[in-house]
């Protein structure tokens, strides 16, 4: 049985970034090697419903997988791509710009406004049958926060090995790490090692 996703970062988009991890080593590790992997992913962000995830699972055809798997990772990249940038104090090349917008153009197809008691809401009646409703629910999230103040608020974890991407919405804006208890204690260990290997030198 599969292991469920670390959720981390606070936001899906971020979440989606975090599925190649090990992104800046020699060695990166994909996450969702495959569509039943995006459906597990989907559904722990509570994106999709566990029925509707085993409803597309039974139904889309292999080759709708891939596709979808394949635009899923572009947008993937394409996220990773601005929002590293951002972080580094560069400017988003207008190529995955342009990436993105396609992404949210076609996602927005599939998506209306309805009335509810006391306000509007994003409708996708008609959509969830669609290999791509993962893809569509997950690009929505990611234009949402790329518009936001919130994405003043993304960052990268302290540890240079993972780096995964998260909402910093403590008080202070003092977060450091995707996980205290992985990477924080890991590069606590770190640099206790390095002061007795320090001492140990004099």
């Amino acid at each position: 049985m599969s292991q469920p996703f670390k959720l981390y970062a606070g936001h899906p988009a971020l979440e989606l970034v975090n599925t190649l991890d090990l992104r800046f080593s020699a060695n990166p590790m994909e996450l969702i090697p495959g569509y039943r992997d995006l459906l597990r992913l989907a559904t722990q962000l509570e994106l999709l419903t566990a029925e509707q995830a085993r409803r597309l699972m039974r139904t889309v055809s292999d080759r709708d997988a891939q596709r979808v798997l394949a635009s899923t990772v572009e947008l993937r990249e394409s996220l990773a791509a601005v929002f590293y940038t951002w972080i580094e104090g560069g400017k988003p090349p207008a190529a995955e710009l342009e990436t993105l917008q396609k992404h949210f153009q076609a996602a927005a197809l599939h998506r209306s406004l309805q009335a509810g008691d006391a306000h509007l809401a994003w409708s996708w009646a008609g959509a969830e049958r669609e290999a791509e409703y993962p893809l569509w629910k997950l690009t929505h999230s990611a234009a949402d926060l790329l518009v936001s103040p919130d994405a003043e608020r993304v960052k990268d974890c302290g540890d240079p090995t993972c780096r995964w991407l998260f909402l910093d919405l403590s008080k202070n804006h003092t977060r450091r790490w995707c996980d205290m208890k992985t990477c924080g204690n890991r590069m606590k260990a770190r640099r206790y090692q390095a002061r007795l290997q320090e001492n140990e030198s004099f």
